[in-house]
């Protein structure tokens, strides 16, 4: 599995896989819009507005699915020390911060005719917000720190501590009174939504889940090209100081 970690080589498989992946997120995209706009019935007491449970959900599980694949590479960085691990969790964070917001966004247009709010602090909301939070810090550490390596490592420390907030955001609504309601599809019971809700909602969370692969692939590979640039552009400005110096050594002008 080692080669997998190549950066060459993860070139090469995102090169090949990034299409597919960016065909099955259409196709799953377009089959869960239609089955959650025009092939699901509106439900008997929130209407229409259930309708933006496709979106808002999907986009939850990614932002704390986000998270865990940037908590795997964080260890990756620290135990074995890759530089593919540092280059997919600096190409996650900014699609996390994106899911998290969307997340916010339309549960803000959810709570509104459902709740009578557009806001409410409750545990479920904040701890969201903090994940939403984490994330941009994380975006901001890497681009305040130069160095990649000592960027990477701060990175991965501070995602490791974060990821405390990701049980709470899980359990919030089984530990705090809140205004969500209890889980309703991974429970250990089984899932209590309606199949004709519950296919449309897998299947949009389907198409969330290849948005992302897609998304990931593209931004590791721009992120490896990057660091390639960065590190010949500094071998050239150290060859060129090394030439000058020689020239100057030995009375040669440069």
């Amino acid at each position: 599995m080692w080669k997998y970690a190549n950066p060459t080589f993860f070139m090469q498989l995102a090169g090949r896989l990034a299409p597919w992946t960016a065909g099955a997120a259409l196709l799953l995209l377009g089959v869960g819009l239609y089955l959650a706009f025009l092939g699901s019935p509106a439900d008997y007491q929130q209407g229409q507005t259930v309708r933006i449970m496709y979106i808002h959900v999907p986009a939850a599980w990614m932002a704390l699915f986000v998270y865990m694949v940037m908590t795997s590479a964080a260890l990756g960085t620290l135990v074995w020390r890759h530089p593919l691990a540092d280059a997919a969790q600096k190409a996650a964070a900014p699609l996390g911060a994106v899911f998290t917001f969307v997340c916010l966004f339309t549960g803000s247009m959810w709570g509104k005719p459902t709740w009578g709010t557009w806001w409410e602090w409750d545990a479920r909301l904040t701890s969201m917000l903090v994940l939403f939070l984490i994330y941009l810090g994380l975006i901001a550490l890497w681009r305040t720190i130069e160095d990649p390596t000592r960027a990477a490592k701060s990175a991965a420390i501070l995602t490791l501590v974060g990821v405390v907030n990701i049980p709470i955001i899980k359990f919030s609504v089984d530990w705090w009174n809140t205004l969500h309601q209890p889980a309703s599809v991974f429970r250990v019971g089984g899932p209590t939504i309606h199949p004709s809700l519950l296919w449309p909602l897998a299947i949009m969370s389907l198409a969330f889940t290849f948005i992302f692969l897609t998304l990931h692939l593209m931004a590791i590979r721009n992120e490896i090209l990057a660091r390639r640039v960065r590190r010949l552009t500094m071998e050239a400005a150290a060859a060129g100081e090394n030439g000058r110096a020689v020239a100057a050594s030995t009375g040669v002008a440069a």
